[in-house]
């Protein structure tokens, strides 16, 4: 019996995963049983941490206004200021009422003022 040549299809496969992990070090990038670990690996941790994001941008833009509404009078907090917001409904996300409480305070010192009236 004369030896058969296997197919292109398990090489091609393989070959994909290596270029998946060719910027991992060591055997990460080397054995195709470590690769296929650190791939799921990988892709578990990219999916968990893109709602993780989210979550540490939005704790970032409370500590940001409230640090900056505090410091306007020590009675007004952010919980309070972002009630009168939805009370008077003023359509202001956290995203951009961060922005305002980092370059231009005044701004958002005069919204708060005028919520409170």
């Amino acid at each position: 019996m004369t030896r058969i040549r296997r197919g292109y299809i398990a090489r091609r496969r393989r070959t994909k995963m290596r270029l998946f992990a060719s910027s991992f070090r060591g055997a990460h990038s080397r054995l195709t049983r470590t690769i296929i670990q650190q791939k799921i690996r990988a892709l578990v941790s990219a999916h968990r941490d893109r709602d993780r994001k989210k979550r540490d941008f939005r704790r970032l833009w409370i500590t940001r206004i409230n640090a900056v509404i505090r410091g306007a009078g020590a009675s007004y907090i952010y919980s309070r200021l972002i009630h009168n917001l939805y009370k008077g409904q003023l359509l202001l996300n956290r995203k951009i009422l961060a922005q305002m409480a980092i370059s231009n305070r005044n701004c958002l010192y005069m919204i708060s003022n005028e919520i409170i009236k």
